[in-house]
């Protein structure tokens, strides 16, 4: 009787403990394919890669995806608890705590097809208008560059759809997100744009997550661990593979 006493008692003290993975953290982000986007399966890839890795962390995750500037103001306020595709900016500190980054991104910028304009350096694109995303982060430098004329717009059709009319010089987006986007708009504005070299920059994806989570710090540590041991078992070659990367 012993034995079974003291098996029933450790079962017990098990399901009063409160389990890792019995809060569901809630994820956020806007629709990015082929990064983030719901229509996309498992998400699309950095989101198929994030709920993996927290999954076997030990945390249950639920998804939304809505516009850029809400999944901020969202992780600022606690309604979310991890933004799913952030670059890294010095602003988003002040709201989350970053992972080390998950995934690289090719920061590409876009020109009308036949355009002669050729840049070597970032002083190069002084005269230009340059389509940007409202509230995305590009580079350090790009970003912080009070020279350049920004064009900021809603989503990357609106830019590209603006460059191909002749409404801005330039613009700018990762190559994977431009290439993809671009096979789903009209044939005249594939037609009239192209990706130039060099790149502008490269980043690294990152989670965020908020601070008024009690526990981020955690969250963020048990990720990093998680994405490690799939790059090292072969799961995250895999998951890259299966999105076509």
């Amino acid at each position: 009787m012993r034995p079974l006493l003291c098996a029933l008692g450790l079962l017990g003290v098990l399901l009063a403990a409160p389990a890792l993975g019995q809060e569901k953290l809630r994820l956020v982000a806007d629709s990015w394919p082929p990064f983030t986007d719901s229509g996309m399966p498992g998400g699309g890839l950095a989101t198929s890669l994030v709920t993996t890795a927290l999954a076997r962390a030990g945390y249950a995750s639920g998804y939304e995806e809505v516009p850029w500037a809400r999944a901020l103001m969202g992780v600022g306020d606690g309604r979310y608890d991890v933004l799913i595709n952030a670059w890294y900016n010095d602003a988003r500190k002040k709201i989350g705590q970053f992972s080390k980054g998950y995934l690289n991104n090719r920061i590409r910028l876009l020109k009308r097809k036949g355009d002669t304009f050729r840049y070597r350096q970032q002083a190069d694109l002084y005269p230009y208008s340059i389509a940007v995303v409202r509230d995305y982060a590009y580079s350090p430098a790009f970003d912080g560059d009070t020279r350049l004329h920004k064009v900021a717009v809603r989503d990357f059709s609106t830019a590209v759809r603006m460059l191909a009319a002749g409404r801005v010089h330039l613009a700018v987006e990762d190559e994977y997100v431009a290439r993809y986007n671009l096979q789903r708009e009209p044939q005249e504005v594939r037609d009239g744009v192209a990706l130039m070299e060099p790149l502008l920059g490269e980043n690294t994806l990152h989670i965020l997550v908020s601070l008024k989570h009690p526990d981020h710090q955690q969250i963020v540590e048990r990720f990093e661990q998680a994405i490690a041991a799939m790059k090292a078992d072969g799961s995250y070659a895999r998951l890259l593979r299966q999105h076509g990367f």
